[in-house]
């Protein structure tokens, strides 16, 4: 109740006096003069390190901006590539065709020879059994021949049964190894 025997004698919710105002005046100037010394001490940093900041901010978006530029660069040669390898790929197929058509003209061209080395080595191998044929031929004759002297000699002869053996030979001969010779 003291408390409020002093609001009751006085007339006022606190007492204003020049102690009061004195302590306020000082304590404003105190505050003042504090944020004037936490200012110095601490704005000046923070503005550094927000400079800092904006210039990093900076730096990071003509980084971004020199990227971006460099990857549309890397992406119209990427492009561009990519429409060479498309051209360098039907060249190539190209290629392989033409290739491919002057392969098989040579195998052809191979098989053709090779046949024309089949047929002439079996025409040399007909004509070699025709020649072969025509020595036991001849050699069949010969032995015919000497059968027919043998005979003749062996009997004496007139002129009608050589005659008769000699057609007899001429037939067993055929008429067809006459001819061809």
């Amino acid at each position: 109740m003291v408390a409020n025997g002093a609001v009751l004698a006085t007339g006022r919710i606190f007492g204003l006096d020049s102690q009061l105002l004195f302590d306020l005046l000082f304590q404003g100037i105190a505050v003042f003069v504090l944020f004037l010394f936490v200012g110095y001490l601490l704005i000046n940093p923070v503005r550094k390190a927000l400079e800092k900041r904006q210039e990093k901010v900076r730096m990071d978006r003509e980084s971004a901006e020199k990227d971006k530029a460099d990857a549309a660069e890397l992406k119209t040669q990427y492009e561009a590539k990519l429409a060479g390898v498309e051209q360098e790929k039907l060249e190539i197929l190209s290629e392989a065709r033409r290739k491919a058509v002057k392969n098989e003209n040579a195998i052809i061209d191979e098989a053709k020879a090779e046949a024309v080395r089949i047929r002439a080595s079996a025409e040399r191998e007909a004509a070699l059994e025709k020649e072969k044929v025509r020595e036991e031929v001849r050699v069949s004759i010969i032995d015919v021949a000497s059968a027919m002297a043998g005979k003749m000699v062996a009997t004496e002869m007139d002129p009608a049964k050589q005659e008769e053996l000699l057609q007899q030979t001429l037939d067993e001969i055929g008429d067809e190894t006459w001819q061809s010779k």
